[in-house]
């Protein structure tokens, strides 16, 4: 049985091997403790006179014993050392991961590229430190042999913009014209997302409620959330948007137990100001920015993208909400309209959206206008002031200087960066980023883990085609218009330094030929150890 055969050859190494341990620990013991000589021998006529099988045990006890806690000091020694009660190893782990709260972002994404980590564990030694172990720091002039030539491409417009800065070290590495205010198209989500977090939290949820408005009549009132949904469901998801299936449930039972069966119905839209319809006028990238909405206004089945709109929103939910409750058994007597809530209302009936970090993921992921108007307004709200493009574009610029970020030329006329009056410059896209890199900032994490993955998720998805350096490794906010191209995010180069950039141009004439050359300047800095 040659099985048995090598568990016994195991088995008297083993045996040898706790005979030498226990041998060394006796001649320790007795070096040290003269006085337990007397059990020392007690023990070893208690050995003698134990039986054969006896003795196996306690052998087969010692070396399992010893074994286990040579395994045990090896696994210490390897995870540690420990910090406030947790191994650095396990956190260092946990700030590797990707935090996208779960969410698909790619009906069929295909299998994730190979791809050096896109995010270190921000706050680790290795990427940012100077010590052992940590990565090399890129230099100026490697980044602009690298850089430079390739912001001359003829495809680029007239008008290029850049700043790469070093997370670890906290300075730019590189720049040109990184002080000149440009239009950034939709990277200017990413100045709504760090407002928003900054003035809300990421932990935040926004309201909407059913409230008693008379003795026979409610109001359903419209809190800011654009992902309330009217859908069944879906399966299998580890987060749901608020459902107004949900609040019609809880608004049928609150009404019943009152012995109300047939009521008036109004809709408070009061939370938001000003125009609804945003400047560019009736588009399929964004509805009327209305206080309340369900599915964005979509008149199809699609979640994100573009989308035929309803003109009038909450309307529409008020009236899909009037259908839920004559399904669970409450009549509304006439059609639903336009009321304002009492100033002390009842709540029969609340639902949450999604925490303020899902909503600020799903706007950068998918690039989605209407959660970045509704966070703009979010913001405004928070800040006392009037919840209208206006009011929010002082809301978020007021944000934004208390966090000491350079917003010379900074122009915010909307959220969204539809609004070719919107001006920021590379140094503040790439400052945003730097701050919601930083370990001292987790409040402002998910504007990182939010950004789509080149060749992966969201807007990114179907660009770094073959570009081996840039695919996987690069995370960016996308930013297009007629004549406007941006991209700004994060990289980790090639000796594993974290890095992140913004590159932006304007007046060009070939879109795809600048959004390649942008993806390329990424991909340059991916491929860069620059030193």
């Amino acid at each position: 049985m040659p099985e048995t055969g090598k568990w016994q050859v195991r088995w008297q190494s083993a045996e040898r091997s706790a005979r030498a341990a226990t041998r060394a620990a006796v001649r320790s013991a007795q070096t040290a403790l003269e006085g337990a000589r007397s059990a020392v021998d007690a023990a070893r006529q208690a050995w003698q006179a134990a039986p054969r099988h006896t003795q196996q045990t306690w052998r087969l006890t010692a070396v399992s014993a010893a074994t286990g806690l040579a395994v045990a000091l090896a696994a210490v020694a390897a995870a540690g050392p420990w910090d406030s009660g947790q191994r650095t190893a396990e956190r260092t782990e946990a700030g590797s991961m990707d935090g996208a709260s779960g969410e698909h972002h790619a009906a069929d994404p295909g299998p994730a590229p190979s791809a050096p980590p896109v995010l270190p564990a921000l706050g680790a030694a290795a990427p940012g430190s100077a010590g052992r172990g940590a990565a090399p720091v890129p230099t100026d002039a490697g980044l602009a042999d690298a850089l430079a030539p390739l912001l001359k491409d003829p495809a680029l417009g007239p008008l290029r913009t850049a700043s790469v800065l070093d997370v670890a070290a906290g300075r730019e590495v590189f720049g040109e014209s990184q002080g000149k205010a440009a239009t950034p198209a939709s990277t200017v989500k990413l100045a709504t997302a760090v407002a928003a977090l900054s003035a809300l939290g990421p932990d935040h949820r926004i309201d909407t409620t059913v409230v008693m408005g008379g003795k026979n009549r409610i109001v359903l009132v419209g809190g800011g959330d654009p992902t309330l949904t009217a859908r069944a469901p879906q399966h299998g998801a580890e987060e749901q948007p608020a459902n107004l299936r949900t609040l019609a449930d809880a608004t049928a039972r609150a009404l019943k137990k009152r012995h109300l069966t047939k009521v008036g119905l109004g809709y408070d839209t009061s939370a938001y100001a000003g125009p609804a319809e945003h400047p560019i006028g009736p588009n399929e990238n964004i509805a009327p920015v209305a206080a309340l909405m369900t599915d964005e206004a979509r008149l199809d089945d699609s979640d994100h993208g573009t989308a035929p709109r309803d003109t009038d929103p909450a309307r529409a939910a008020a009236r899909t909400f009037a259908g839920l409750l004559h399904e669970r058994g409450i009549t509304v007597d006439g059609g639903p309209a336009g009321a304002k809530a009492p100033k002390k209302p009842e709540r029969i009936a609340t639902v949450r959206s999604l925490p303020l970090s899902a909503l600020v993921e799903r706007m950068l992921t998918y690039s989605d206008n209407d959660i970045a108007e509704a966070l703009a307004r979010q913001t405004a709200l928070a800040a006392r002031q009037p919840a209208s493009f206006a009011g929010a574009g002082k809301a978020v610029h007021a944000a934004l200087a208390r966090q000491h970020l350079p917003l010379t030329g900074a122009v915010f006329e909307d959220g969204s960066g539809l609004d070719r009056d919107d001006k920021v410059t590379a140094a503040l896209l790439s400052h945003l980023l730097l701050q919601a890199s930083s370990p001292d900032l987790p409040a402002l994490r998910p504007v990182v883990t939010g950004l789509p993955v080149a060749a992966f998720t969201g807007t990114l998805s179907n660009r770094y085609r073959g570009q081996s350096a840039g695919a996987g490794a690069v995370r960016a906010k996308t930013g297009t218009l007629t004549g406007v191209n941006t991209l700004a995010g994060t990289v980790v180069d090639a000796d594993g330094r974290l890095l992140v950039f913004s590159f932006m141009t304007t007046g060009t004439t070939d879109p795809q030929g600048a959004q390649n050359a942008l993806d390329k300047l990424a991909s340059a800095v991916a491929n860069c150890g620059c030193r």
